[in-house]
This record gives C-alpha cells, sequence and structure tokens, in this order.
C-alpha cells in the first residue's frame, strides 16, 4: 500500500508498520557516511568511537518503549511516574537516556488520541525507540499530521470516533513525546512480558493503537 506520504508501506498490517528504504532515508545514509569521513579527515573523534556510537543507536530499539508501557498498564505507581516524567521513569528501569532531552508520555484513552508529530524536522525518541521509521520524516506526514489527523490516521488504518478527541503533539529539540496507547481489553490477567508483545513502534507514536490480543504476533511465543 502506498500512502500520501510517497512512502511503500509494504507489508502494513495492524499496529506493524513495514516501510520500504526510500530514496529519502538512502540519502540519510549517505550524508552520515560523508560526515563520518570528514570528521574522520579532521580528527574530531576516533573511527572506532564513531562506530561505536552507531553501534549503540542502532541497537536502540521499539522494545525498550514497549517494555516502558507494559510496566505503566500493570504498575499504577509506575504509571503516575511516566506521566510525570517519562525520562526519569525510563532510566529507573535500567534504560540508558544518557544525553536525551526532556521525555513527556502521553496517554491514549476511550475518549482522547494523541499522535506525535515532528513539524520543523524529525526530531523523536531515538534513544527510546530506535531510528524512526522514514515516512515520519516526510513533509507529507509532518505537515498532514496537524492540519488533518483524522484523515492520516486513516490511513494507517485507524479509524477513530467522530466524539473522539484528537490532539497533535509537537516534538521539539528540548522535548520528545512518546505515546502510551490505550490496554487492549481481554489483558486484564497478561503479564508486563506478554503484554509488551502488544505495544509496536508505531502505537508509541500513536498512529494505531495497541494490536488486539488475538492477533497471531500478539500470541506468538
Amino acid at each position: 500500500m502506498t500512502t500520501s506520504f510517497g512512502i511503500d508501506m509494504g507489508g502494513y498490517s495492524g499496529g506493524n508498520t513495514v516501510v520500504a528504504v526510500g530514496t529519502r532515508e538512502r540519502n540519510g545514509v549517505a550524508h552520515v557516511r560523508v560526515f563520518k569521513r570528514q570528521t574522520l579527515a579532521t580528527k574530531l573523534a576516533g573511527k572506532d568511537l564513531i562506530q561505536n556510537q552507531i553501534d549503540a543507536m542502532e541497537s536502540r530499539t521499539p522494545s525498550q518503549g514497549a517494555n516502558l508501557v507494559a510496566r505503566a498498564w500493570t504498575d499504577a505507581a509506575f504509571h503516575g511516574d511516566v506521566l510525570r516524567d517519562a525520562k526519569a521513569a525510563a532510566e529507573a528501569m535500567g534504560i540508558d537516556l544518557a544525553g536525551s532531552p526532556a521525555m513527556q508520555a502521553v496517554q491514549n484513552t476511550e475518549n482522547v488520541h494523541h499522535m506525535v508529530v515532528c513539524t520543523l524536522c524529525s526530531c523523536y525518541p531515538r534513544l527510546l525507540l530506535g531510528v524512526p521509521p522514514a515516512w515520519y520524516k516526510s513533509r507529507s506526514y509532518r505537515s498532514r499530521a496537524v492540519v488533518d489527523p483524522r484523515g492520516v490516521l486513516a490511513e494507517f488504518g485507524t479509524i477513530l470516533p467522530e466524539a473522539m478527541d484528537i490532539q497533535v503533539v509537537d516534538s521539539t529539540a528540548d522535548l520528545r513525546y512518546v505515546v502510551i496507547p490505550a490496554r487492549p481489553s481481554g489483558t486484564e490477567n497478561w503479564s508486563a512480558a506478554d503484554l509488551s508483545r502488544l505495544v509496536t513502534r508505531d502505537s508509541m507514536i500513536g498512529v494505531t493503537p495497541a494490536l488486539d490480543p488475538s492477533t497471531p504476533i500478539a500470541n506468538a511465543p
């Protein structure tokens, strides 16, 4: 499926959006390589240091955020901590967010749905969720999410009731946002480990809900 963001969504299914690597993303990789060569040429940093930093960033995955959300779903006190200061709550779990800007969590409910955008560039909680998807950085998403959030959500298969209040939060260089999706019904007796399988990257951006517990991926071993 191809969205108006100009990106082939490929194997889009429910909360798991598979995005093909487009020209914009390939150009971004090329820019990183040029910067790396120039930095090494001017001796601003050693090759090993740069590679270690790249490896550290690539090791970050949405599973960290999924674990944060799952614990918030099962621990009322921790849920309050996350809403007060998501960065501090994540660090209390042992997630290394050193160097990250402040982080604010927003809660989706039966009445309010949040979605995250960076209208200026591509600010994103990389240290918690890893590298942002290509569509998040696209000009189309960044502009349309603000003026037509309901239409953008529909392109991800997320159809919300007309009465639902949709709030778009704008990440900046000083503040990152992460969405706590509404906990799916029928999971009252699930452990945090099992619940974390329902939390996808896209649900923490707010373009999809958490996975339905009956989906195959949610029940994978």
